[in-house]
């Protein structure tokens, strides 16, 4: 976590373009704060971003050739260092049914994980089906059974427990445990002004016709943006942590590629020390070994193993290979690597905006607190060149097993593929199918390499898939060292 960042205005600056004076009520009040960086949410590190190869370091086994290694740059960004726990799942099913169950039991039932995922035919599993989720010997091992949609809600969940934590930290607001329904913290619903909550102290405010004070806003950089799944270019990245290959700090020198989250072709732990021979990650080595034998356990779990366990690679995160595979943000596409952009690569854009009243404001949040959004037309973006409609999910790719010939003209151009996607026909492929990236402990040595790329039904779950957060990066992508203080300084040195 990082430091407290109570943030204070600055009374003395001047505007370099006008000369008019900053945070002064005599110059029309104008605002400009001091910021310090951002702050690191809970769980999270930096991934300094950079360019890499993206795609298949292994064998292509599968033969199905849709991994094609491509440079590409990812943006620096946040990731969480473990796997999101049962435990860290629980505590969102307790909020969930506190705050909706009485009116809104749908709300709490939709955000249970399937524990029936754990049954096979022929298997004994039903210990799992019973006790994996709530019980505390399970507390710190990934929690399973959950959909692309169930994680995607649960990141939405935590962006807003992590905000209202942090004005409750910073003294400008009274935590109400006892909020139900609509009256619960939502940041976008605060910034708008939809959600008050019990204010302590206020941010000093500069306006000349104002009371002197207001309360927290955007342009304070107190909130962290949102919490939200990873990628999958950035997921990649992150699991190769090639930082670890870069000698030479300054320099751009990555001295050799990597298969695994790890050097080397080995599964073990090759240097010497107390770890010298471990397996490094929870995988099946083989036919009918899960674990190795009694009194040599290879990766001492049968199953999922706690989410910090063996070694974390070079960004310092647990488990990028092995444990459970984990679901990216990604629309899957054979064509992903061949047709996406090169500087943040990612498939899945349904652009919208807010839905706003005829006097332009926001209109009233939903039952659940939330901020209604639509989706942008083509006839309000008809002078735009970067984009014009809503839903890129199967741009250049046959537009994902809509049917091509409603398409206009236009559409045509956009969405035009040599491969079409007859959804249920001949294929299964959908603009709801989602990708999914790393080996599980179910899963051969093969699918550990970050690499390797498999996808799933956004409403399927299974008991080899959990998930973990991400967050983007605002300001310098070298981190709050060489953020704006540390410009401003340089500034007032010269």
């Amino acid at each position: 976590m990082g430091a407290t960042l109570l943030l204070t205005s600055c009374k003395k600056q001047a505007s370099e373009t006008t000369g008019w004076e900053y945070n002064s009520e005599k110059w029309g009040g104008f605002e400009k704060v001091e910021y310090y960086g951002q702050e690191t949410g809970p769980n999270l590190t930096l991934i300094q971003g950079g360019t890499f190869v993206m795609g298949s370091t292994e064998e292509d086994v599968t033969k199905e050739w849709h991994s094609v290694p491509k440079r590409v740059t990812v943006s620096s960004f946040y990731m969480d260092i473990t796997e999101v726990s049962n435990i860290n799942y629980r505590e969102y099913l307790f909020w969930t049914k506190r705050t909706f169950y009485a009116d809104f039991p749908e709300v709490y039932k939709r955000a249970l994980p399937d524990t029936l995922v754990w049954r096979q035919k022929l298997s004994y599993n039903e210990p799992f089906v019973e006790h994996y989720l709530r019980h505390p010997a399970y507390n710190d091992y990934p929690v399973v059974g959950v959909n692309w949609i169930q994680a995607n809600e649960f990141c939405k969940w935590r962006t807003d427990r992590v905000n209202e934590w942090i004005l409750k930290r910073e003294g400008f607001l009274e935590v109400n445990v006892n909020a139900i329904n609509e009256d619960n913290f939502n940041t976008d619903a605060y910034l708008v002004g939809q959600y008050e909550g019990t204010v302590k102290d206020m941010m000093p405010s500069y306006n000349p016709n104002g009371t002197g004070e207001r309360k927290v806003s955007k342009i304070d950089g107190i909130l962290l943006p949102d919490y939200r799944l990873p990628t999958e270019a950035e997921w990649e990245y992150a699991a190769l942590a090639l930082i670890g290959n870069n000698p030479i700090k300054g320099e751009e020198l990555v001295t050799d590629r990597r298969i695994y989250p790890w050097d080397g072709h080995s599964l073990r732990y090759a240097v010497h020390g107390g770890w010298q021979g471990n397996i490094l990650a929870n995988f099946k080595r083989g036919r009918g070994d899960n674990m190795g034998i009694a009194g040599g356990l290879n990766d001492n779990a049968d199953y999922t193993g706690p989410v910090v366990a063996y070694l974390p690679n070079d960004f310092g995160l647990f488990n990028m290979a092995g444990n459970v595979s984990e679901w990216v943000m990604d629309i899957y596409r054979p064509s992903t690597t061949t047709v996406s952009d090169d500087l943040n690569p990612f498939r899945g854009n349904q652009f919208k905006k807010l839905d706003l009243d005829e006097e332009g404001y926001p209109v009233e949040k939903d039952s659940l607190g939330r901020l209604v959004y639509t989706e942008v037309t083509e006839e309000e973006n008809a002078d735009r060149r970067n984009y014009k409609k809503s839903d890129y999910r199967g741009y250049k790719d046959g537009g994902g097993g809509d049917s091509y010939e409603d398409f206009t003209s236009q559409d045509q151009d956009e969405f035009a593929s040599d491969v079409k996607y007859d959804f249920g026909v001949t294929s299964l492929i959908n603009n709801h199918s989602r990708v999914y990236k790393g080996g599980s402990w179910n899963d051969r040595a093969y699918f550990l390499s970050p690499g390797t790329r498999r996808w799933l039904d956004e409403k399927q779950s299974t008991a080899t898939i959990g998930f973990r957060c991400a967050m983007s990066r605002i300001g310098s992508p070298m981190g709050n060292e060489f953020g704006a203080s540390h410009i401003m300084k340089q500034k007032e040195e010269r």
